[in-house]
């Protein structure tokens, strides 16, 4: 396989690229001088050696001289944010777009994924045990369960739910079940929080029940 192809097929593995797509980086990327062609280089190679991912919420955040020490991302050292409130997201893009509205000011946990997109064998990388201890471990009032209104989302949400209230029915302190909530309707049945416009978000959030 030469080079040309090499660099299709791994364009192809991106979200929502395909061979068309994919063909036109790899032209595009050929006309570049080299001067930018390593600015490209670079700017991976520093992707790679400094964005980590949150201990608490999985969000990608850069090493910083107060992270480094505390391994969370700015929301999550952020005392300032809501305690009380958690909001399970499917994956990073839909945090960022919640976060854009400026509405909700609690936490956040990045499942990392959908069960219905997933294959048998990939289901590991669903982060259920991970989220069993987040919530295990804090005082949370309110628990938004916003994932996306697509099938998978739905059937997701449906598991989501049940881990919460398995977590708190075998607790032993007797600590009662934080109110879990769903986004409003508003967010067209099959759609995606990363393409909603802010206004949608933020009545979905002030609207969820």
């Amino acid at each position: 396989m030469d080079s040309i192809e090499k660099l299709k097929n791994i364009f192809r593995n991106f979200p929502t690229v395909g061979p068309r797509t994919a063909g036109r980086f790899v032209y595009y990327l050929m006309k570049l001088p080299k001067s930018q062609i390593d600015e490209l280089q670079n700017a991976i190679t520093e992707l790679r050696n400094k964005i980590r991912l949150c201990q608490m919420c999985f969000n990608p955040f850069e090493i910083g001289a107060s992270s480094a020490s505390t391994g969370l991302c700015q929301i999550c050292s952020d005392s300032r944010r809501d305690k009380n409130l958690l909001c399970i997201v499917e994956k990073e893009t839909d945090l960022s777009s919640l976060e854009s509205t400026k509405k909700f000011n609690g936490l956040y946990f990045i499942l990392g994924g959908t069960i219905g997109t997933m294959r048998k064998e990939d289901l590991s990388k669903l982060r259920i045990e991970e989220l069993k201890k987040r919530i295990a471990n804090n005082n949370f009032s309110e628990i938004i369960v916003a994932l996306n209104p697509t099938p998978e989302g739905r059937a997701t949400s449906v598991l989501v739910e049940q881990t919460i209230k398995e977590v708190f029915a075998a607790a032993q302190n007797l600590r009662s079940t934080p109110k879990i909530t769903h986004l409003a309707k508003g967010i067209p049945v099959g759609g995606e929080l990363e393409y909603a416009d802010e206004e949608t978000l933020e009545n979905a959030l002030e609207g969820r029940k």
